[in-house]
């Protein structure tokens, strides 16, 4: 993550630069006047500077007052999930205050580690830490987890302050493991449990779709980004066919595109529009492997005569799935639809 530290004053500078020596990939903008050695001078007002930097850095140490940083960002902030880390820290250097997106940004962090590096006190006020709770935001970004509804993160993270019975699904084991045993947590196999139980809320973690049964108004739904489509097509498949062809047969198993991890075809793809068109529509990352790696795979599928005469590949979409997915398993085996031919692996859980 990069960082940009801003100090309007001569102490604050000095700072900045001791500050700035402890995070490698942070830039030092200092007012104009007291800009020295490596600072990037700056002329003008904070909200100006604040709006600029804005969109490229994904965190903010204003050193300097609380107020002038609050009536700056005010009409830049957009939401929990896309707002960038920014921390205050006063001039004489005694208090680094978390200030914005303290968790999902990475605030209460950087707080944290700037308070170690200047000496300073961190002051942090989000209700999960200062009860040494866990909290379900951050669960969901230390494991790279899609959150399904985060208005939901509020209502979950209350009744955990709350003492309240929440009922865990999470066939990955990585909610228990990272709560430690804190909370009233109850760890369940399948949303029929949770209907037993007396649980006010639910944590689910699974890729699939969920069941008519879960009550969303107070269901945390965390998504593992752990499917990997394997695709290979006709030269010109549009890419309303492809995204066609995915939606049936996710449908079909019961499995939700908020876990989408990749794409993967191969090399001889790098340049089929429809499938370029669809990933970028859908927001999906492509990769691509050569015909080489693809034969390196053992796959269940007999080979393609058509694949092998056209790019040298016993097999793209089964290969591909299964290269992309670092070692995981089959859910769906090849099947041809129409002009697409699809695989679905499953990453195995790290």
């Amino acid at each position: 993550m990069r960082f940009a530290i801003i100090a309007i004053t001569a102490n604050g500078a000095n700072l900045g630069a001791i500050i700035k020596r402890g995070l490698p990939q942070s830039t030092l903008f200092v007012i104009e006047k007291h800009a020295t050695g490596d600072a990037v001078p700056f002329s003008g007002r904070v909200p100006a500077l604040l709006a600029r930097l804005w969109p490229d850095f994904g965190g903010f140490l204003c050193v300097m007052a609380t107020g002038i940083v609050v009536r700056s960002i005010a009409p830049l902030l957009q939401g929990k999930d896309q707002d960038p880390a920014v921390v205050v820290m006063d001039d004489a250097g005694r208090f680094a205050i978390s200030l914005l997106s303290g968790h999902l940004g990475g605030a209460n962090a950087l707080a944290t580690q700037c308070a170690d590096l200047a000496g300073a006190t961190a002051v942090i006020t989000t209700a999960t830490d200062v009860n040494d709770l866990p909290s379900f935001d951050m669960l969901a970004q230390e494991n790279g987890w899609r959150i399904e509804d985060l208005s939901r993160v509020k209502v979950l993270n209350a009744l955990l302050l709350e003492g309240k019975e929440i009922a865990v699904i999470d066939p990955t084991g990585k909610v228990a493991e990272y709560c430690g045993g804190k909370g009233n947590l109850l760890f369940v196999e399948d949303c029929e449990q949770t209907a037993q139980s007396s649980a006010k809320g639910v944590v689910l973690v699974t890729n699939g779709l969920l069941p008519p049964t879960v009550d969303l108004e107070r269901a945390l739904v965390l998504r593992p980004v752990d499917l990997c489509l394997g695709i290979g097509c006709n030269r010109g498949t549009a890419a309303d066919e492809i995204a066609s062809v995915v939606s049936r047969h996710l449908a079909q198993l019961s499995l939700s595109d908020r876990s989408i991890k990749c794409l993967a075809s191969a090399e001889a793809k790098a340049d089929e529009e429809g499938l370029l068109a669809y990933a970028r529509d859908k927001g999906i990352p492509l990769v691509f492997f050569s015909s080489e790696e693809l034969n390196g795979v053992n796959v269940p599928s007999p080979p393609s005569e058509h694949a092998f005469a056209a790019i040298g590949a016993r097999g793209v979409a089964e290969p591909a799935a299964l290269l992309a997915a670092a070692g995981g398993k089959l859910l769906l085996h090849k099947v041809k639809d129409g002009n697409v031919t699809l695989a679905i692996a499953q990453s195995s859980i790290r």
